[in-house]
């Protein structure tokens, strides 16, 4: 399934309405720890089924610092956060964002 970018509010709440699991992944368009794991991300999203989304960090600060607020969860970038009933199952970020890992929680 390709990437979805989401860039406002409206944006998020519907992806996280839509499915059961959702991936979201924040990401710095400017660091390159951010674009490994945008590119373990992008290879994850590629053989998957599920709802796979991310935002750019700079260009949806507000969204961001939304997430971090609504779900008590501080702001990383790189981080990724996995939905499962609108509620936030896993978050991981930096170097813990891999193939791997987004697999494993995929399935558990």
């Amino acid at each position: 399934m390709p990437l979805t970018k989401i860039s406002d509010s409206e944006a998020f709440k519907k992806a996280i309405s839509e499915s059961r699991k959702v991936f979201v992944l924040k990401n710095s368009t400017t660091c390159p720890i951010s674009h490994a794991a945008f590119e373990e991300y992008r290879k994850f999203a590629e053989e998957q089924s599920e709802n796979v989304y991310y935002l750019n960090v700079q260009e949806a600060r507000p969204l961001s610092n939304q997430i971090a607020e609504t779900y008590g969860i501080k702001h990383e970038s790189p981080q990724v956060l996995l939905f499962e009933n609108g509620e936030v199952k896993w978050n991981d970020s930096h170097w813990s964002i891999t193939r791997s890992a987004l697999e494993e929680h995929l399935n558990q």
